[in-house]
């Protein structure tokens, strides 16, 4: 028969044994329901993301179809174009054949100006030198008397044919004056009207080039699109079926790819913009793989994206510099850090602090954030949400 003392060291045990039970179950349910909530956390976030990118889908296809209106648009007004500028060839062919059949005739005119010039001179000079009884005296040199008749009506031819000829000199004159001008006006309407035709058909080519390449670079966005919205939906396929689980712990495999969220990144931290990817800082030759932001010391530097923790420490070139892993080769660096708050392999939410702004090399405080994808670095700029 047990002893008192032994029955209640017993019964000690057996309360302690139930305490550290209970203490077990409630640090496993506790952590249980850590993962299914985190695991919840990411399924909304999948949704809101996929709502997200099918909103840019939408959008997509409605520019798409714009540009395929303005595009038929543009197809009629090249073909108007084009009907203008031939229209135009027409008129600048026929404005040379007027051109040459008018130089044919000015020439012509000034052969017959220049065969009928020696004669006319002679003639002018005969009647300088007459005088003003130039005819008179024609008449008075008449011998006969029968023939004074003859000689006025002669007379009167002569100084009716010198009256025409001076007359047809002037009218030839002005009217090799007023072909040049003429043609030469319809010259110039023509080259202008062939410039301006040819000059907006150019336009309207460029034009649908340009919405040529904006269709071809909507069609690049769709289809990134649905391989973004495939990927998401894949990872939130696994995030359900943890959820369905009887523990609801989400297992490491189902995580969010960082890829769906181009463009909707959080900042890691507040400030204005440095300096921009690729851009050397103040006084040094070199480029930068990530961007600089201007931050007080200490502001907290959060997580873009959900990861793993790669490296916490202090490394050259980037002071003290926290690594975060998010799967698929995409890593974001937080570099210049005043201090470190996680530890490597640690799992880290999206927005979770991982450290604070420090110094910066070049003079000053704020943070260097690098983003490297499939293992290359990246502008953060085109994946960072817009402000």
């Amino acid at each position: 028969m047990a002893s008192p003392s032994s029955r209640n060291q017993t019964q000690r045990l057996v309360v302690s044994f139930a305490t550290f039970a209970a203490f077990a179950i409630f640090v496993l349910s506790g952590a249980a329901q850590s993962d299914r909530s985190r695991a919840e956390a990411l399924a909304r976030r999948a949704g809101e993301r996929l709502v997200a990118l099918q909103r840019e889908a939408d959008r997509l296809a409605s520019d798409e179809r714009s540009l395929l209106n303005d595009l038929r648009k543009l197809d009629v007004e090249r073909q108007i174009r084009t009907e203008e500028l031939m229209r135009a060839d027409a008129e600048a062919a026929k404005v040379r054949v007027d051109m040459d059949d008018a130089t044919r005739r000015i020439d012509t005119l000034q052969a017959s100006e220049e065969a009928a010039r020696p004669e006319l001179r002679s003639r002018l000079v005969e009647m300088y030198k007459l005088g003003k009884a130039r005819y008179a005296r024609v008449l008075l040199s008449t011998p006969d008397l029968r023939r004074i008749g003859q000689a006025a009506r002669t007379v009167a031819a002569l100084a009716k044919l010198d009256r025409e000829r001076l007359e047809q000199h002037q009218r030839t004159i002005e009217e090799l004056k007023s072909i040049r001008t003429t043609l030469e006006q319809r010259q110039r309407q023509a080259a202008a009207a062939r410039a301006d035709a040819e000059k907006a058909q150019l336009a309207a080519g460029r034009a649908a080039q340009a919405k040529n390449d904006l269709v071809r670079e909507i069609d690049r966005r769709r289809d990134l699109n649905a391989q973004l919205a495939s990927e998401l939906q894949a990872a939130q396929s696994k995030l359900q079926a943890a959820l369905r689980d009887a523990s609801g712990a989400a297992s490491d495999s189902a995580v969010l790819p960082i890829a769906p969220f181009r463009g909707d990144l959080g900042w890691p931290t507040a400030g204005q913009l440095r300096r921009r990817f690729g851009g050397p800082p103040m006084g040094v030759p070199t480029s930068s793989n990530g961007i600089e932001i201007d931050s007080d010391s200490g502001t907290p530097v959060v997580a873009v994206h959900d990861g793993t923790v790669a490296f916490a420490g202090s490394f050259t070139g980037y002071g003290n510099l926290v690594i975060l892993d998010h799967g698929s080769q995409a890593f974001s660096l937080y570099g210049d850090l005043l201090d470190i708050g996680v530890a490597k392999g640690a799992r880290i939410d999206r927005g979770q602090p991982v450290g604070s702004v420090g110094p910066l090399p070049s003079g000053g405080t704020g943070l260097y954030f690098e983003l490297r994808i499939d293992g290359r670095p990246v502008d953060p700029l085109q994946w960072l949400r817009h402000r």
